[in-house]
């Protein structure tokens, strides 16, 4: 009997390993566990090797371990890649018409089942090789044969009955090995972290959504556009990532609540008009998801290499929203609060995610998250001539859509007095700047009322972990083995200097664990006056797992 275990599941790119993960996924949620699910795969669409790791536990979890307990191999590179992860009791489920397993420490732990034979016989497609081994894995784990009819009937609209014959097959010729124990908590709905920032929009109003597809924020894309009509906005896929920043300001000035969706490459060709926006103070809300570079780098895997560039980026001097989410939650939550944000303060606003954020998949539990409210922006009341950039001790102007009969919007990129006409005059620039600078201000001071800088572990420790984005819930679990406290700021930009103090207090030791090579956190507390003892980076566009951030921990706090 088991209260936590991790799975592997492994193929060929292009045959339905991400959807075989889900299914597993669904079937440990209706046991009651939670979830967190990790996906690899290589910027091929068919061939190389992609698998994910499926971990469930009775606690709440957001990372994944490098030891599994079950491994259901479809190919030989699943065995042959992933034998180390293997422990004496581990269970292999495998095609034994396609793979091969040798050196096992406990050979009586293998299960193998003429999977591709199995298909043939049903006259199944190929893909269905993976309904056959999880029906196997479902026996193996002692789980019962309707949990996994249930999931089937809902995640496969044809051909239900065939995958329902392959299944049970798989599940007919297997045998019980581990039995998998459920869980006293309620089922929970699985959610992607691109999903849940998906849904955050939806809350803030989105009325439209225009995107060229990027990993790792395609997802979004795709997501947005199948419930487009069951929520009430558009999705627009552009010609380019240029295309996507300059009619999204289009539908800014039109008075449309718009997000973008982008990656650290297409992010490079809007930054022309992330100016625009902040010149011409059209609010937006852009999502931008990490990879690893320079360049293309790798297209697939993730990183925490943008912090900089997207605090930084655009000509001039500007204020926007950055924000770094790190669970569904916390997409959910940030999300709207961004949207809402820009077009209070008519400011671009930046959600960073990255692919382990992004396409990591987790318990999503809605009774924990704060309530959101769609805000309305400041309109202009039509009291006295309309001026688009009136001057305002808060740099906030009256905002008017066209097509408005009693106003004359004007919007421009070049410096402008208040109702938005070109000038070069000194004082006119200075009062104007001014006026945009302020919002920053008056920004801080609303987002002091809000968690911004977030603490988990032992909160006395003298020693922490601070992380950002996906690193929180591997730095949370690794916190409680060694009883140390852990440090999550949300929002980057404005930098909540209050929080982040009062997040500080009582440490000795400040450890710094980040996806990059230069320490970008690091960095940027630095140019706030705080220092970081000690860091632990990641490149290689993996994320840590737990076995990992404790090995690296032990030898920083030994």
């Amino acid at each position: 009997m088991r209260n936590e275990f991790s799975l592997l599941i492994g193929g060929k790119a292009g045959f339905g390993i991400d959807k075989s993960g889900m299914i597993l996924a669904r079937i440990f949620n209706l046991l009651g566990l939670r979830l967190y699910v990790y996906r690899d795969y290589p910027s091929i669409i068919r061939g190389g090797h992609t698998f994910s790791i499926i971990r469930a536990s009775e606690n709440r979890i957001a990372t994944h371990k490098d030891k599994i307990d079950f491994m259901l191999a479809l190919n030989q590179d699943t065995f042959n890649f992933h034998k180390e992860r293997l422990e004496d009791n581990s269970v292999v489920i495998y095609d034994a018409d396609a793979v091969k397993v040798a050196g096992l420490s406990n050979p009586a732990k293998a299960l193998g089942l003429p999977i591709t034979n199995i298909v043939k016989a049903e006259n199944a497609s190929e893909v269905m090789r993976n309904t056959c081994i999880i029906g196997a894995f479902v026996k193996a784990g002692g789980i019962k044969w309707d949990i996994l009819e249930k999931v089937l009937k809902k995640e496969f609209s044809k051909d239900i009955d065939l995958n329902l014959k392959v299944a049970r097959r798989g599940y007919d010729e297997s045998k019980e090995s581990l039995r998998i124990r459920s869980a006293s908590g309620k089922a929970l709905p699985l959610l992607s972290g691109n999903q849940a920032i998906s849904l955050g929009l939806v809350k803030a109003g989105l009325d439209v959504f225009i995107a060229y597809p990027m990993t790792p924020t395609s997802p979004i894309l795709h997501f947005l556009a199948e419930v487009s009509e069951d929520f009430g906005f558009e999705v627009i896929h552009p010609e380019s990532e240029i295309g996507v920043i300059l009619m999204a300001l289009g539908f800014s000035y039109m008075g449309k609540r718009v997000a973008v969706g982008t990656s650290g490459g297409g992010f490079c060709l809007m930054t022309e008009g992330l100016s625009f926006a902040g010149m011409s103070e059209l609010p937006i809300t852009i999502i931008v998801g990490q990879r690893p570079g320079p360049s293309t780098g790798l297209p697939t895997y993730s990183a925490q290499t943008e912090l900089h560039f997207v605090i930084t980026a655009g000509q001039g001097e500007f204020p926007r929203f950055v924000v770094a989410p790190g669970d569904a939650e916390e997409a959910y939550f940030w999300s709207s609060q961004a949207m809402n944000i820009s077009w209070k303060y008519q400011v671009p606003a930046i959600i960073l995610s990255d692919k382990n954020m992004g396409e990591g998949v987790f318990n999503f539990d809605i009774d924990s998250v704060h309530e959101i409210k769609q805000d309305a922006p400041y309109l202009w009341d039509k009291s006295s001539t309309y001026k688009r950039y009136q001057l305002a001790e808060n740099g906030i102007s009256a905002l008017a859509f066209p097509p408005e009969k009693e106003a004359v919007i004007k919007i421009n990129s070049y410096e402008h007095d208040e109702y938005g006409i070109t000038t070069e005059d000194s004082g006119q620039a200075i009062l104007m700047q001014n006026k945009r600078l302020a919002k920053e201000r008056y920004m801080q001071n609303e987002l002091e009322k809000l968690e911004t800088v977030k603490v988990y572990g032992d909160k006395f420790a003298q020693i922490s972990l601070l992380c950002w984005g996906s690193n929180k819930g591997v730095c949370i679990e690794a916190a409680e083995i060694f009883g140390l406290k852990v440090i999550q700021p949300l929002v980057f930009c404005p930098f909540p200097l209050e929080q982040f103090q009062k997040a500080l207090n009582g440490v000795k030791k400040l450890v710094c664990v980040e996806s990059n090579a230069t320490g970008q956190l690091c960095q940027l507390i630095k140019t706030h006056g705080f220092h970081a003892d000690e860091q632990i980076l990641k490149y290689d566009g993996r994320p840590f797992s737990l076995d990992e951030l404790e090995q690296k921990i032990r030898g920083i706090i030994k």
